[in-house]
Formats: C-alpha cells, sequence, structure tokens
C-alpha cells in the first residue's frame, strides 16, 4: 500500500547570537520596521519583507528568527539584520552559528484516517473531537509531533532538520498501518 506522500515547510524556528551587545532602543528609533515596548517584552521585533519573517532581537545579541520556509531564508533574514545593525555602528565580524529550533510542516499521506481507531491503536496520543478535530500524535524517535485529520492531512511540528522530519514522516506512515492492519 504504498501511498504518496507529501510534505512542505511552512515555518523554520531558528537561533543564534552575534556576540555583541546591541542598543534596542537605538535600533527602534532608527529603524521602522521594528517594534520595541520593553515593558511588556524584553526584545525587539524587527519584521523582514523578504523573504518574509521576524526576528526577535534581544540586547545580549541573540536572535530568534521565525517565519522562514528553508535554511537559506533563515541565513538571508540573519544577513539583513546584520546590514541593519550596521547602520546603528554594531559591526558583526564573525559569522553567526544558526541553530534551527523547530520545523513545522504540513503536508497529506492520502488516506483517510479513522482517529478514534487510532486513539486505541497508537501510544501517545491525545484526542478529544468535541474540542478539537485534530488527533495529537507524538513520537519519541525521531521526536516530532503530529497533528492527524480523518482527511489524512496533517501537521508535523517538533524536527530539526530535513532528515528528522522524512524519518519521522516514514515512521508515521509504518505505525499508522500497523495500526489499521491490527484492527482488521
Amino acid at each position: 500500500m504504498a501511498r504518496k506522500t507529501s510534505l512542505k515547510v511552512q515555518n523554520i524556528v531558528a537561533t543564534t547570537s552575534l556576540g555583541k551587545t546591541i542598543s534596542l532602543t537605538k535600533l527602534a528609533r532608527t529603524q521602522s520596521n521594528t517594534e520595541y515596548n520593553p515593558e511588556q517584552f524584553p526584545g525587539l521585533i524587527l519584521r523582514v519583507k523578504k523573504p518574509k519573517s521576524a526576528v526577535l532581537v534581544f540586547s545580549s545579541g541573540n536572535l530568534v528568527c521565525t517565519g522562514t520556509k528553508s535554511i537559506g531564508q533563515v541565513k538571508q533574514v540573519i544577513e539583513q539584520v546584520i546590514k541593519q545593525l550596521k547602520k546603528i555602528n554594531v559591526r558583526i565580524t564573525e559569522k553567526p552559528k544558526i541553530n534551527v529550533q523547530n520545523i513545522v510542516a504540513s503536508g497529506n499521506i492520502n488516506i483517510s484516517l479513522n482517529l478514534n481507531l487510532l486513539t486505541l491503536e497508537l501510544e501517545n496520543t491525545e484526542y478529544e473531537p468535541e474540542q478539537f478535530p485534530g488527533l495529537v500524535y507524538k513520537l519519541q524517535d525521531p521526536p516530532a509531533t503530529f497533528l492527524l485529520f480523518s482527511n489524512g492531512k496533517l501537521v508535523c511540528t517538533g524536527t530539526k532538520n530535513k532528515k528528522q522530519l522524512e524519518d519521522s514522516m516514514k515512521q508515521l506512515i509504518k505505525n499508522t498501518k500497523e495500526a489499521i492492519k491490527r484492527f482488521k
């Protein structure tokens, strides 16, 4: 029962440290694409138009980048932040090391799923159809959390690279097929 599956990365959350302190007040005053409200949150939000993303900038020089769909885009966004910091005389000389914290992908396994059955047959599931129409399924190895819908659509979160994402999908399909077989 070979089914075609599709997965599309929707969001990558990545962190890095620039190794320099940053005056967030100065950055907020000179850049129009920022939001800074230190009474509510210690970081500054810097919005990037292309690729569309948001970066949390902390005075320590730590950055959290969200909204990108590839590592290449993360690198582009970090380079844009570095260019904006140059305008307030913060020179970044070392290439920042990017750490992916989470990849969110959506997809379809192209089979109808009996979520009640899967709840009974798979470990580490949560399903409350009165609250929400999706089943939460947590894989231990590779670590990933799936949100499964009866039409076969899914969201995967918790992976940190493409291999983990692919491996978790293979494991999901294997476990789902085994659960369906056991029930028949």
